[in-house]
């Protein structure tokens, strides 16, 4: 009883801390800002790595549905709401990019899945290549010079809240059913079709999730920012958010928060150096999957995240185990 309480405690000892920083100026802004970022990148890391860590797919594009979940949001609450209500408003901008974004991640899933192999990671590469120059060139948000005019409405409460929203909801979908059909696909998409697995509708389902929290990072990051151009969302972006995923582990939630958390803070550790910290994030990519291919954490898990069933079926089989070769 007391471990279940472990999780209840920690979130909302984290609640009323990201309350409490900003209200009472606990830490200056500079820190405050990092911490939103690191929430912004925690999700960014696990929509991804359903993708790449759960199913076993290869996804590069990710930054073109954090573009779209951030243009769309922007537009929302610059040119559609007044000052006044945006702040009451802006969950219902930040959903919103992310239902945009999400759309976006069916366009492109519909076609892309019907190939197998690597061709997924060609896709989405296209895409964000696509988006990126399509928003350069609309006028209307501003094109290649970029679009402002937000109000910073990404404060730390909500990023957090944000935060666990994506665990949770990614947490669920793990463990349910259509979860399964995903872990099944990435050990053998062949196998899992045989075993009446409908596994169109289940990678459809999966990159859409992922598309949608992308999104609202997008949403947060914009709102953070309270500027955003095309430039900020080109294959640097998608290839940070690749070293996030595979720095903390593939097909693990907690690796994803380590890898989000270690990256975010290696960033700002290494802004001295300037544009040679944009040389050394990428070999950090490459040592990787050298050494560590699967991360970190790779194909590990905290305990607070498995269901108890889980953990006693788990339990058995190792107990079941232990006794035939004892």
């Amino acid at each position: 009883m007391k471990a279940r309480l472990w999780p209840i405690i920690l979130i909302a000892a984290g609640f009323i801390l990201s309350f409490a920083i900003p209200y009472f100026g606990l830490l200056d802004l500079y820190v405050q800002m990092i911490l939103i970022y690191i929430c912004i990148n925690i999700i960014l890391a696990l929509s991804l790595n359903l993708i790449n860590g759960y199913m076993g797919e290869f996804s590069v594009g990710h930054a073109g549905f954090m573009s779209a979940g951030a243009y769309i949001s922007a537009i929302i609450t610059v040119k559609c709401l007044s000052s006044a209500s945006a702040a009451w408003l802006f969950p219902f901008a930040v959903i919103a990019g992310g239902v945009g974004a999400a759309l976006l991640g069916l366009i492109v899933a519909i076609p892309s899945f019907r190939t197998r192999g690597d061709y997924l990671a060609i896709v989405t590469l296209a895409f964000n290549m696509i988006i990126k120059s399509v928003l350069e060139n609309i006028d209307a948000v501003g094109g290649a010079r970029g679009f402002l005019g937000m109000d910073k409405l990404t404060t730390l409460p909500v990023a957090f809240f944000w935060t666990l929203i994506t665990i949770w909801v990614i947490r669920n979908f793990i463990y349910s059913n259509y979860g399964r059909g995903v872990l099944s696909i990435r050990e053998d998409e062949i196998a899992s079709d045989l075993m009446s697995v409908n596994t169109k509708q289940v990678k459809l389902l999966a990159f859409v999730i992922s598309s949608f929290f992308a999104g609202v990072a997008g949403g947060l990051f914009a709102h953070l920012l309270q500027f955003i151009n095309p430039r900020m969302f080109d294959i640097i972006k998608s290839t940070d958010i690749l070293i996030m995923v595979y720095l903390g582990g593939i097909g693990s939630i907690a690796g994803s928060i380590l890898g989000a958390t270690v990256y975010t803070l290696l960033l700002e550790i290494l802004r001295p150096l300037e544009i040679w910290r944009m040389v050394i994030m990428p070999l950090i990519l490459i040592f990787l999957m050298l050494f560590r291919p699967r991360g970190i954490m790779g194909l590990k898990e905290l305990t607070w995240f498995v269901p108890v069933l889980d953990r006693i079926n788990s339990n058995r089989g190792v107990k079941g185990i232990r006794k035939w070769f004892s």
